[in-house]
C-alpha cells in the first residue's frame, strides 16, 4: 500500500502540473475510480493503443486519464510514449499540454523533434516553431530528416523576412544533402521560392524531383499563373497528362484560370470536357471557376448552362453569373437573377450586391437600386468599401448626388476609394456646381491627409476640362508630380484630354512627346485633341509616325483621321482612309460608317455618302442624321425628306438633331410647306424646339420671301433669341431688299452679341446693293469704332499632294499675281455676260472704303 501511495501522489503532482483547466478535478475523480486498474497496465504498446483511440466526447480528459496511468506506471520518461503523447494532445486541440511533455523530456529524438515543430505549425504558432528547430539545430546528435525539414520551411512560409533568412542559410545544407529531391521538401521549397518570386529557382527544384505529387504540380502550375506566365502553366499541365499523375481539382481549377487569363477559350472547352470525361467529382469550387471561365470569354450562355445544371450552388455560384452578366452588359438578366437569391435560402454577400448596384446604375434603375441599398442595411453590409463605392456610383450615374453625397458622408471615413468615387460622381455630371463640389471634396481629402490615388486626379481633370480650366489642369498636373503618381498610359491619357477640352493642344502634345511608352489609347487621344481644335494636318502628320510604330490603328483611329480628311475636304485622302478601313474589315462599325458620311459629305460627294450609309450592317439615330444632313448640305431636300420616311418606318425614332437636318433640307430646297410641316411632327413628338431649329425656320421662311412670319416666329420663342437667329432673319431681308426690317433685324443681333462680325457685313452689303454708300461707310465705320473684326474667309486646295491655303486679300502665295490675274479676268467675263452672283456682293462691300474715299475726293 505504501508504493500505491507513492505512485498516487507522483500523479496527482503531475496532474497539477500538465492540468490548468475546469476538467482537472474531473480527471483526478476519474483515476481515483479507476486506479487499481492503472496498475494492470504494463506495457509500452497498450499505451500505445489507448493514446490513439478516439475519444470523441472529451479527448483532453481522455488523454490526461491515459497520461496519468502512464506516469504511475513509470513510462513517464519513455521517449517513444511522449512522441505519441504530444502528437495525441496536439491532435486534440491542445499545445499546450504537448510543449510541457516536450519540455519535460530528458531524451528527445528526431522525432520528438519533428512532432513538436509540426505541432506548432498546426496551431499556427509559426515562431514558436522556429524557436524550436533552432533549439534542435543548436543541440542536435543526429542530422535532420525530411520530415522537420519539411516542418521548418512551412513555418518559414508564414513569417517574416527573418524566417525567409534561415532558409536561404540552409539551403545549401539542403541541396548537400538531397533532401530538395525528397517530394515533401522539394514541393516546400517550390512554394518558398515561389513566394520570393524567384520563380527560375523554383522550376529548378521541380525539375530535379524524380517523384512529383499532386500537390507539387499544383504549386508549380498556380505559381506561374500568379507570376503572369499562364501560358507555362498550360505548358505544365500538359506534360502532367502525360505522366502517371491524375489532375484533382485544384490542379483544373489553376488550369482554367490560366486558360481565362489567356483568352484561351478552347483550352476551357477541353479542360470542362476532361472533367466530364473522367468522372471528377463536380463539386461547387470547380464549377464556379469553370463558369468563370466561360463569363469572362463571353459565353455567358455556357456559363448560365453549368449554374442551371447545379445541384449545389452556393452564393459563390450566383455571384459569378451576376457578376458575367454585368460584364457583358445583360443587366436586366443580372436583375432577374438576384431576385431569385432569395427563394434558394440564400443570402446576397457584398459581391453579388455590389455587382447588381453596378447593373442597376447603367440600367437607371433608381427604385431597384434603393431596394438593394435597404437589404444592404438590414444585412449589416453597409459598412464595406465594395458596397458603400457601389451605391455611391449608383446613385450619381442615376442623377441622385444627394443620395450619393449622404451615403458617402456616413460611410466615407478615410477611404481614398470613396472619395474617388464621390469625385468622379460630381465631375459626371458636369454642372458648374456639382463640378466646383468634386474640388471641394478634393479639398477635404488633403485636410484630412488622404493620399490621393491615380484615379483621383484622373476625375479631377474630367472636372477640370469641363470646366474648360488651363490653369486648374496644369495645377493638377503639378500635383500628380508633388504626389509622385506615375505618368502611366492611363494618367498621359487623361492629361491628354484635359488639356485638348482646355483649349491647350501645345501642353497636350508635351505630354505625349514626354512618354516613353505609348499605348493605342494615348495616341487616339492626341488624334482627337488635334481633329477636335481643327489642327487636321497635324493629326495626319501624327497618323504616319504611328504607322511607323508597333501600335496598329484601330476603330477609334480611322473615325478621327476619315474626320480630318472631311474637315479638310479632301477626297483623295478621306478615300484612302476608307480603303484602309476596309482591308483592315472596320467598314461596319458604326463610328466608321458615321465618321465617312460626314467626310463623304462635306467632300461633295452624297452618291459615296449614300454607299456607305447603305453598307453600314446597323444603323443607328447617328447613321440616319448623318445621311439626311448629307442631302440637307447639298439642296437634296426630297431625298432628306424621303429618308426621313424611311427612318420612321424601320423604328427608329427621330432626336432633335434629326429635326435639325430636315428643316434644313427643306430651306435649301426651298420646301416652305414641307419644312411647315416637319416642324408641325417634330412639336407633336415631343421635342421641344431649340435654337438650330428656329435658325432653319427663319431661313426657311426668310428665303420665300415670308419675313412678316418669320418675325412673328422670332417673337414667340420662349427665350431671348440670340444674335444667330437675327442673323438669319438679316439675310432673308438681303434677297428681298427689305431695308426697314434688315435695320431693326441687324440691331437686335448686334445688341444679342456686339462682337458679332456677321451681322455688320451683312447690313453693309444690303446697303451696298442699294447704292446706300453713306450707311454702308457708316456700318463699316461703327465697325471699326468697336473693335469688331470680320474674320478673313479661309480655302484651300490639295494638288500634287501639297495643300495650298488662301485668305482673304491674301498675296503670300508664291503665285500671288498669276491667281488675281486669272480672278480678274474670271470677273470680267462673268460682268460682260450681265450675271451678278451673290458672291460679288462681298467684293463689293470690302472696297466700299475705298469708293466713299474716291467720291469724297471728287467732290
Amino acid at each position: 500500500m505504501r508504493s500505491h501511495g507513492c505512485c498516487w501522489r507522483k500523479v496527482q503532482q503531475s496532474l497539477r502540473f500538465y492540468s490548468s483547466s475546469s476538467s482537472a478535478s474531473r480527471l483526478l475523480e476519474f483515476v481515483d475510480i479507476d486506479f487499481p486498474s492503472t496498475l494492470r497496465i504494463r506495457g509500452r504498446r497498450e499505451f500505445s493503443r489507448l493514446l490513439q483511440l478516439n475519444a470523441s466526447d472529451d479527448p483532453l480528459l481522455h488523454h490526461n486519464a491515459v497520461h496519468g496511468q502512464i506516469i504511475v506506471s513509470g513510462f513517464d520518461l519513455d521517449t517513444y510514449l511522449n512522441n505519441i503523447l504530444m502528437k495525441s494532445y496536439s491532435k486534440g486541440g491542445d499545445v499546450v499540454y504537448a510543449r510541457k511533455v516536450f519540455d519535460k523530456m530528458p531524451e528527445r529524438n528526431l522525432v520528438t523533434w519533428s512532432t513538436m515543430v509540426s505541432a506548432c505549425n498546426h496551431h499556427g504558432l509559426y515562431e514558436e516553431s522556429l524557436e524550436v528547430f533552432l533549439e534542435f539545430w543548436r543541440t542536435r546528435k543526429n542530422s535532420p530528416n525530411e520530415y522537420i525539414l519539411s516542418s521548418f520551411i512551412q513555418a518559414c512560409l508564414h513569417v517574416s523576412s527573418s524566417g525567409r533568412s534561415m532558409v536561404f542559410q540552409l539551403q545549401s545544407f539542403i541541396f548537400k544533402s538531397g533532401f530538395d529531391r525528397d517530394v515533401y521538401v522539394g514541393t516546400l521549397l517550390i512554394g518558398f521560392y515561389l513566394k520570393e518570386g524567384d520563380i527560375d529557382y523554383a522550376r529548378l527544384v521541380f525539375d530535379a524531383l524524380s517523384e512529383k505529387s499532386t500537390v507539387t504540380w499544383t504549386t508549380m502550375i498556380k505559381g506561374y499563373a500568379k507570376m503572369g506566365r499562364s501560358y507555362v502553366s498550360l505548358q505544365l499541365f500538359y506534360q502532367l497528362m502525360e505522366s502517371n499523375v491524375v489532375p484533382d481539382g485544384y490542379i483544373l481549377s489553376t488550369v482554367l484560370s490560366a486558360c481565362t487569363i489567356l483568352s484561351f477559350v478552347e483550352g476551357g472547352k477541353q479542360i470542362h470536357a476532361h472533367i466530364l470525361r473522367h468522372g471528377h467529382e463536380m463539386d461547387a469550387s470547380l464549377m464556379n471557376v469553370l463558369m468563370d471561365s466561360y463569363v469572362k470569354s463571353g459565353r455567358v450562355t455556357c456559363a448560365r448552362k453549368l449554374f442551371d445544371g447545379m445541384w449545389n450552388a452556393d452564393i459563390t455560384s450566383w455571384t459569378t453569373i451576376l457578376s458575367g452578366y454585368k460584364q457583358n452588359s445583360l443587366h436586366k438578366e443580372a436583375m432577374e437573377l438576384f431576385s431569385g437569391i432569395s427563394k434558394f435560402g440564400l443570402k446576397p454577400d457584398v459581391y453579388a450586391c455590389s455587382s447588381i448596384l453596378t447593373s442597376c446604375a447603367s440600367l437607371h434603375a433608381l427604385e431597384y437600386g434603393r431596394h438593394v441599398h435597404a437589404y444592404t442595411i438590414k444585412a449589416n453590409l453597409g459598412n464595406d468599401s465594395y458596397v458603400t463605392n457601389s451605391l455611391i456610383d449608383m446613385y450619381a450615374k442615376c442623377d441622385c448626388l444627394n443620395d450619393a453625397r449622404k451615403v458617402f458622408d456616413l460611410f466615407g471615413g478615410d477611404d481614398v476609394v470613396l472619395y474617388n468615387a464621390m469625385i468622379e460622381g460630381y465631375s459626371r455630371l458636369g454642372t458648374q456646381g456639382e463640378l466646383h463640389d468634386a474640388f471641394n471634396i478634393f479639398g477635404d481629402m488633403r485636410s484630412r491627409l488622404i493620399r490621393p490615388s491615380l484615379l483621383t486626379f484622373v476625375s479631377l481633370l474630367r472636372a477640370s476640362a469641363s470646366l474648360s480650366g488651363l490653369e486648374l489642369s496644369r495645377q493638377i498636373h503639378g500635383l500628380m508630380f508633388k504626389y509622385s503618381v506615375n505618368l502611366d498610359i492611363f494618367a498621359a491619357s487623361a492629361l491628354i484630354d484635359g488639356y485638348s477640352n482646355c483649349y491647350s493642344i501645345e501642353d497636350s502634345r508635351l505630354v505625349f512627346d514626354e512618354m516613353e511608352e505609348k499605348d493605342l489609347v494615348v495616341w487616339n487621344s492626341m488624334f482627337s485633341g488635334y481633329v477636335q481644335h481643327s489642327e487636321n494636318e497635324e493629326a495626319l502628320h501624327l497618323f504616319s509616325e504611328l504607322q511607323l510604330s508597333r501600335e496598329r490603328p484601330d476603330e477609334f483611329t480611322f473615325a478621327d483621321m476619315v474626320t480630318a480628311a472631311g474637315n479638310l475636304a479632301s477626297l483623295q485622302l478621306g478615300q484612302e482612309f476608307h480603303c484602309q478601313i476596309m482591308k483592315r474589315g472596320l467598314e461596319r462599325n458604326s463610328y466608321i460608317t458615321n465618321a465617312l458620311l460626314d467626310m463623304y459629305s462635306k467632300c461633295g460627294s452624297p452618291e459615296d455618302a449614300y454607299k456607305a450609309f447603305s453598307s453600314a450592317s446597323s444603323r443607328d439615330v447617328v447613321c440616319w442624321n448623318s445621311v439626311i444632313s448629307s442631302y440637307a448640305n447639298h439642296g437634296e431636300g426630297r431625298k432628306a425628306l424621303q429618308m426621313l420616311e424611311r427612318m420612321m418606318n424601320e423604328g427608329i425614332e427621330p432626336n432633335y438633331i434629326t429635326f435639325v437636318g430636315v428643316l434644313s433640307a427643306c430651306s435649301h430646297g426651298g420646301l416652305v410647306e414641307d419644312g411647315l410641316e416637319q416642324f408641325e411632327v417634330m412639336l407633336r413628338l415631343g421635342i421641344e424646339p431649340e435654337t438650330e431649329h428656329y435658325v432653319c425656320m427663319i431661313s426657311l421662311l426668310s428665303r420665300a420671301g415670308r419675313l412678316e412670319e418669320a418675325r412673328q416666329l422670332i417673337e414667340k420663342m420662349p427665350e431671348k433669341p440670340p444674335a444667330i437667329v437675327w442673323r438669319s432673319l438679316l439675310s432673308g431681308c438681303a434677297k428681298t431688299g427689305n431695308i426697314k426690317l434688315a435695320e431693326h433685324a441687324a440691331e437686335m443681333a448686334i445688341a444679342s452679341d456686339p462682337t458679332d462680325s456677321g451681322s455688320f457685313t451683312l447690313l453693309s452689303n444690303i446697303y451696298a446693293s442699294k447704292g446706300m454708300w453713306a450707311d454702308a461707310k457708316k456700318v463699316r465705320e461703327r465697325m471699326k469704332f468697336d473693335g469688331v473684326v470680320k474674320e478673313p474667309g479661309r480655302s484651300w486646295i490639295q494638288i500634287d499632294n501639297e495643300v495650298h491655303i488662301f485668305l482673304s486679300k491674301d498675296k503670300s502665295h508664291r503665285k500671288a499675281n498669276q491667281i488675281y490675274e486669272v480672278l480678274d479676268d474670271l470677273l470680267l467675263q462673268i460682268k460682260w455676260r450681265g450675271i451678278k452672283p451673290d458672291w460679288i456682293n462681298e467684293r463689293v462691300s470690302l472696297c466700299v472704303d475705298e469708293v466713299a474715299g474716291d467720291e469724297a475726293k471728287q467732290q
